[in-house]
């Protein structure tokens, strides 16, 4: 069979509608995930020695295992332990919160912890209160340090969504498996697959310079 780009067109409808499930997984999964990383960072940079065990509990479980697992544990394993069924859209948000959110709070936490003692300190001296101290001093410090490394794993996030094929989540990677199934035209598909994922990948990237550059301290 010899490859024919010509027909990609006619399917390109198809693969932009498993491209927008793929943003909505990533954006609502990266929100989520955000949240919990922040707090669980937090928790890590400034919590109690319980709560600091706490948060590095989640973090390493979930940094030591694989979101596949994470997802078809929620899918599969969750109805039978709790007797709790998610729909796949709902395990593939729920596996990138958890997910995205254990790395973010490193990301966090380490970025807290760069910032001299000496300007919190001075924050103190001046007789702020330590909130204010994070949230106007230390905070828009860090969050300059956190937006490479955040970058890169929201990058890491939005192609983890093509992991949810293993339950059936319509979004690219499965919209592209099932177009190849019905024609066997495996190198013109997959190869508009790849290059809708450089798309999206690219854009982000992007974004995520102009931000980097717009916060940039001179």
């Amino acid at each position: 069979m010899s490859v024919d780009w010509s027909i990609i067109p006619q399917f390109l409808p198809q693969l932009f509608n498993g491209a927008k499930m793929t943003i909505y997984i990533t954006l609502v999964g990266l929100v989520g995930g955000m949240i919990i990383g922040i707090l669980a960072g937090l928790m890590r940079a400034y919590g109690s020695r319980l709560v600091n065990f706490i948060a590095l509990v989640y973090i390493e479980v979930i940094r030591g295992t694989p979101i596949v697992v994470q997802v078809m544990f929620l899918y599969f394993a969750l109805p039978v332990l709790a007797s709790v069924r998610i729909d796949p859209l709902s395990a593939a948000i729920i596996a990138i919160i958890i997910n995205a959110g254990a790395y973010i709070a490193e990301i966090v936490r380490g970025s807290l912890q760069s910032i001299s003692p000496g300007l919190r300190e001075a924050g103190l001296a001046m007789g702020l209160p330590r909130w204010k101290v994070l949230a106007l001093i230390v905070g828009p410090l860090a969050f300059r340090r956190m937006i490479p490394p955040l970058g890169n794993q929201f990058i890491v996030s939005l192609k983890d969504t093509s992991l949810f094929i293993v339950i059936g989540v319509g979004e690219l990677t499965r919209t592209g498996q099932e177009i190849m199934a019905s024609n066997f035209r495996a190198v013109e598909i997959w190869t508009a697959v790849a290059v809708i994922y450089l798309i999206l990948t690219g854009v982000l990237t992007l974004m995520l310079r102009v931000i980097e550059k717009r916060m940039r301290i001179l």
